[in-house]
């Protein structure tokens, strides 16, 4: 089948995908603003907060491979406004929980299964499908650095909200500002269930979604993407989760940890537009390396370095431009390797093995400090898990998957 011609121009498809992934990243980057609120009003503690953030995250992960297989296969509208209706009633929820059953169904369960039909991920896989080939390692940057934005963009407007109207009334806000998600989806609408420019020799013949598992998981280049990715989520979500507790036990103000992450935000946007260049300009599987290198490097030097204001920035910085640059090499492989049809679902296996790692992150990390008053054991692990997923990266071969001739599914 030959593809129907776009209506509508790459920018503005390119434009349509950021904006979604701010509009949907913000709000869960804000989510620890509520926090103090909340366990003050009710007298919950932490754990009770915090099991919701970990569900939250374990259920993005589950539920976004399915979420893709849906929109490979039914198209990305209808994945992606049920995904936007589930995470602002899991807001509301939240907003007008008074248990802490509410608080896991609305912030945990809700939220994560709607970041499963509205986040980021979707986006890069509707810029693999609806993009020119050239246009898109550029594209998977921008999409994640927009996130980036929104993670910056979206905290200091919570704390706005929380001061003059309130945290419920915040929240409800937020999931209005979820709506426009809805209209701006349209954009990204699929044209064809042809192939992609550029992609034609990985996207023949066609494939059940049985068989394009079946193949993906008996590639041991996939396999070992999908294990690198586990150490992103597992530093990421421990470093959100803990790193603002872990400088005010190093005797800093809680504002220096605030700051740091907001300075993590905005260096992960360039480092995200940085990446999705190089990701176009050179060995993808080398980029992945050097990034995973280069975080176990800053995490280091941060720990074996007394901590202070000064250092704390620095580290933002560093680890920042580090943060999602893993995203763009990481989904144009998969692309490079199966091509566009799947995307969206093979990808979400890659994403899952990030959630998962970032449900450790988060867990360890506080049950670690309890057992023995401090996060060096967690610090390390991050360190070391650096390290080997730099090493698995190396061996993954760049080229599409050798396929044989294999019978069509069944109509």
């Amino acid at each position: 089948m030959q593809n129907v011609t776009r209506r509508i121009a790459p920018e503005w498809i390119i434009l349509s995908g950021c904006l979604i992934a701010l509009l949907s990243f913000g709000p869960r980057a804000s989510v620890g603003l509520f926090q103090v609120p909340m366990t003050m009003e009710f007298g919950w503690g932490r754990d009770t907060f915090g099991l919701a953030i970990a569900i939250q995250n374990l259920l993005w992960g589950i539920g976004q491979p399915f979420a893709g297989a849906v929109a490979d296969r039914f198209g990305l509208v209808r994945v992606m406004c049920l995904g936007t209706i589930l995470y602002g009633l899991g807001l509301v929820i939240m907003g007008w929980a008074t248990t802490p059953a509410a608080l896991h169904l609305g912030a945990g369960v809700l939220v994560g299964l709607g970041l499963a039909g509205c986040s980021f991920n979707l986006v890069l896989a509707a810029f693999g499908k609806l993009l020119p080939e050239n246009w898109r390692p550029l594209a998977f940057g921008a999409g994640t650095a927009a996130g980036s934005f929104g993670q910056f963009l979206f905290p200091p407007f919570g704390n706005l909200l929380i001061d003059r109207i309130g945290w419920h009334d915040a929240l409800l806000v937020f999931a209005g500002t979820l709506l426009l998600v809805m209209p701006l989806s349209l954009a990204l609408a699929s044209r064809s269930q042809g192939s992609s420019a550029g992609s034609a020799a990985v996207e023949a013949p066609k494939q059940s979604i049985g068989q394009a598992l079946t193949e993906a998981f008996q590639h041991r280049s996939y396999v070992l993407l999908v294990l690198g990715f586990f150490t992103c989520g597992f530093q990421l979500a421990f470093i959100t989760a803990h790193l603002p507790a872990y400088l005010v036990d190093a005797g800093l103000s809680p504002s220096i940890g605030g700051w740091t992450l907001a300075v993590i935000g905005l260096a992960n946007a360039v480092g995200s537009l940085c990446s999705g260049w190089l990701t176009h300009r050179t060995s993808k599987r080398w980029l992945l390396a050097w990034i995973y290198l280069g975080r176990s490097v800053a995490i280091a030097a941060f720990i074996l370095i007394p901590a202070s204001p000064t250092t704390s920035i620095l580290f933002g910085l560093s680890i920042g431009v580090l943060w999602l640059s893993t995203v763009p090499p990481t989904a144009a492989l998969v692309m490079l390797m199966f091509g566009t049809r799947y995307m969206a679902m093979l990808y979400g296996f890659v994403f899952f093995s990030h959630q998962v790692g970032g449900f450790l992150g988060v867990w360890l990390g506080g049950v670690l400090y309890e057992a023995f008053g401090s996060y060096d054991i967690v610090w390390w692990l991050s360190v070391a898990l650096g390290l080997a997923s730099a090493a698995i990266n190396l061996p993954i071969q760049e080229r599409p998957v050798e396929r044989p001739a294999m019978p069509q599914p069944a109509e």
